[in-house]
Order: structure tokens, then C-alpha cells, then sequence
């Protein structure tokens, strides 16, 4: 009887470990070929960034295409063959474009919406970093990694505070900064005739989604965080529906912030199996002992 409870919760443990490694592996990949796709296509609000580093404007035009190029492989390579050394790159590389914006005059919160550039890849990084086989920094993954219970709780709290500072972030942006994209796609799909103005509806879904971003801190239940993964993908899809240029790559480089929420979720998973295991083998301890 015992045997066949520890094959079950084995095999329940394995399924989420595998949900886990792939939603993260899907969503670097959706983030880097988005990003990735905006080098290629060129992108003038991308000039301010490469200023900041004192590369001009010239320089920048036909850097892009490098850095898109660059990107878009290190996407494909972290969804169909991970290296560690590969992830850890791309969480650093992530947190350096997502500090290039403030750096470059835009507001801070543009680093906190942007959590998940980082977080996310990171993420994935220690899952390889911490798994108990041990792999090489450009080794390529092939099995799924394996975490003791403390390493699933770093992750679960990593996570939290990814998607509660990306979700306060956004909210900032409508709430605190009017930005004027932002606007701009509420305007154009007629949210802002729902509110009666364009800063009612930035303020109004600005502070919502900063509640949102508080609860998840709080208290990260399933069903709130699958609801701030709908959300996600209902109000980043404005980009395509808004008529924004290239709206469908924008859409695609924030996939780490759908997958983010669903990741949390099959840890917390992990986390209860393996907490009700562990009293059910307390107790059945106990019972030994007290017929000894």
C-alpha cells in the first residue's frame, strides 16, 4: 500500500515539475523571439536604449538586426535544447534591457512591469543550476529537473514577487504615469467610452490591476492567479487589436507573463503534495510507535 501512495505522489510530482519546466522554457521563448522580431524589423523607440550604452543613431540602425537575430536564437535554443548558461545570460540580459528604460527617461515602473524579462528566464536557470544532476554551463538539458522542497519554495516566493511587482508595475502605468500607449489602445478599442474618459479608464484599470498585484502578494490562490493570467493575455492582445505596429510580436514578447501565474500554481502544488506526505509519514510513524 505504501508503495503504490509513493509511486502515485512520484508520478504526480514528476507531472508538475515537467508543467513547471516547460511553461518556463515556452515562456523565454515566446519573450526573446517577440523582442527578437522588433531587432530584425528595426524599431525607432529602441534608439533612446542603444544611446544610453553611446552608440549613435547610425550604429544602432544596423545593430538591431544583430541583436533580434541573437535573440530570436536564444529563444528557439531555451525551448527546444536549455543550457544553463544560456538562461542565466538571457535573466541578465533581460534585467539590462528592462533598466535600460528608466535609465533612457522613461518612468521606473517600466523596470517593475518588466519583472518577468528577468525573472522568468531566471527562473529556469535554477531549475537547471539546482537540479540534482549536474550539468555543464552549455550542456544541453534533457531530463527534467529534479528540486528539493526548499528549492520549490525560493521559486514560488521568486515568482510571487515577479508577478505582483509586474502587475503593480503595469498598473502604474495607467494610474501613475498616463502613458500615452497605454491610452492609446483603449481609445482605439472603446474601453475609454466605457469609463466616460481615456483618464478614467487609465486610472480605474490602472489601481485594479495594482489590487491585483497586492493580492498576489498576499495571498496567491489559484483562483487569482489564473485570472491575472487571462488578464494578461486579454489586455497585452490589445496591441494586435488596437492596430499597433507589429501589435502581434508585442503580444508574443510578453508570453513570459502568461506562463509566470500557471508556473506558480503547479509549485504550489508541489509545495502542498509534499507537505501532506510528509504529515501522512509523521503520523504513520507515530502509529509504528505507538504499537511498538
Amino acid at each position: 500500500m505504501t508503495s503504490v501512495t509513493q509511486s502515485g505522489i512520484s508520478r504526480f510530482l514528476e507531472s508538475h515539475e515537467s508543467k513547471i519546466w516547460w511553461l518556463l522554457r515556452l515562456g523565454v521563448c515566446m519573450e526573446f523571439i517577440g523582442h527578437g522580431a522588433f531587432g530584425i524589423i528595426t524599431k525607432a523607440g529602441w534608439l533612446p536604449y542603444f544611446a544610453v550604452w553611446g552608440i549613435p543613431e547610425a550604429a544602432a540602425w544596423k545593430l538591431m538586426p544583430i541583436v533580434g537575430t541573437m535573440d530570436i536564437v536564444l529563444g528557439l535554443l531555451a525551448f527546444f535544447a536549455p543550457r544553463k548558461g544560456f538562461l542565466l545570460f538571457m535573466a541578465a540580459w533581460g534585467l539590462m534591457t528592462a533598466c535600460l528604460r528608466p535609465l533612457a527617461g522613461e518612468p521606473v515602473s517600466e523596470l517593475f512591469e518588466r519583472s518577468y524579462n528577468y525573472a522568468v528566464p531566471f527562473a529556469a536557470f535554477l531549475m537547471i543550476a539546482w537540479d540534482a544532476k549536474r550539468h555543464g554551463w552549455l550542456h544541453r538539458v534533457k531530463n527534467i529537473p529534479t528540486l528539493s522542497t526548499e528549492h520549490w519554495r525560493f521559486l514560488k516566493i521568486m515568482l510571487q514577487v515577479a508577478i505582483g511587482v509586474y502587475m503593480i508595475g503595469h498598473g502604474a502605468f495607467g494610474a501613475i504615469d498616463g502613458k500615452g500607449g497605454l491610452a492609446g489602445h483603449y481609445d482605439a478599442v472603446g474601453i475609454s467610452a466605457l469609463f466616460g474618459s481615456t483618464s478614467a479608464a487609465l486610472a480605474a484599470i490602472g489601481w485594479f490591476e495594482i489590487a491585483l498585484g497586492v493580492a498576489v502578494l498576499i495571498a496567491p490562490v489559484a483562483p487569482l492567479l489564473f485570472f491575472i493570467c487571462a488578464w494578461k493575455i486579454a489586455t497585452e492582445s490589445l496591441f494586435i487589436f488596437s492596430g499597433a505596429f507589429w501589435g502581434g510580436f508585442e503580444f508574443i514578447e510578453r508570453g513570459a507573463s502568461y506562463v509566470a501565474p500557471i508556473a506558480l500554481y503547479y509549485i504550489m502544488a508541489i509545495l502542498r503534495e509534499r507537505r501532506s506526505s510528509r504529515i501522512a509519514g509523521e503520523v504513520r510513524d507515530r502509529d509504528f510507535a505507538s504499537i511498538k
